[in-house]
């Protein structure tokens, strides 16, 4: 874990973030060459969003290289991706792990609500560009507009940024505030790896290979 907000250059492939594999590279391969860190990491998103599908998988620690092959992935397979891109650019990332509640996921399932975990683990992904780390939800000039982000409907965290704020320490107007959903701040990580290592994954191990199968085709 990260003591403070010293900055540890992590630009290692993991279990997770296998950016050698050559699916990984190949994805990377696509983005255009550029000096700019920002630019390079914004033009990454705007290609998982087109080619990785939304769905509502449950493995936190599905290797990058599966997402992609595969074409789909949940909201933290498909930032774990962008993750993985930037490290193979020599852009370093980190995260801070979050507990969230999980009523905030009801809207999007309300025939299953008894069975959405009440705490959710959440990795929040940031990148050392130019100006020092800068969170996910920064990345773009996004303004926090009257929605905001109820996350109902077919729109995901990994969309929502592009749009709006997302904010979870309480800085933006109430509308862009989820502050509220936060029950811990588990600090920052290295990677993600060591974030699930340390803290486990939103649902046990029976759990995801009951309902991974299916939920991991379903589209968000």
């Amino acid at each position: 874990m990260i003591e403070g907000e010293s900055p540890r250059r992590g630009t290692a492939a993991t279990a997770i973030l296998d950016w050698h594999h050559p699916g990984v590279a190949a994805l990377a391969g696509r983005l255009p060459r550029t000096d700019a860190p920002r630019d390079l990491v914004r033009a990454a998103h705007r290609l998982i969003a087109e080619t990785i599908r939304p769905v509502y998988a449950m493995s936190d620690e599905q290797p990058v290289s599966v997402t992609i092959a595969r074409g789909r992935g949940s909201c933290s397979q498909r930032m774990a991706v962008l993750e993985a891109v930037a490290r193979s650019r020599g852009i370093a990332t980190r995260v801070r792990g979050r507990v969230v509640d999980g009523a905030f996921w009801h809207a999007r399932f309300p025939r299953l609500r008894p069975l959405v975990p009440a705490d959710v683990v959440l990795a929040w992904p940031e990148f050392l560009l130019d100006e020092g780390w800068v969170p996910f939800s920064e990345l773009f000039d996004g303004l926090c507009e009257t929605s905001g982000f109820s996350n109902s409907g077919s729109e995901t965290l990994f969309d929502a940024v592009t749009r709006t704020v997302v904010d979870w320490d309480g800085g933006s107007s109430p509308r862009c505030d989820l502050s509220a959903r936060v029950r811990a701040d588990l600090g920052y990580f290295d990677s993600r790896d060591e974030l699930f290592r340390l803290h486990g994954q939103t649902l046990c191990q029976v759990a995801r290979l009951v309902a991974d199968p299916v939920l991991s085709r379903r589209s968000a």
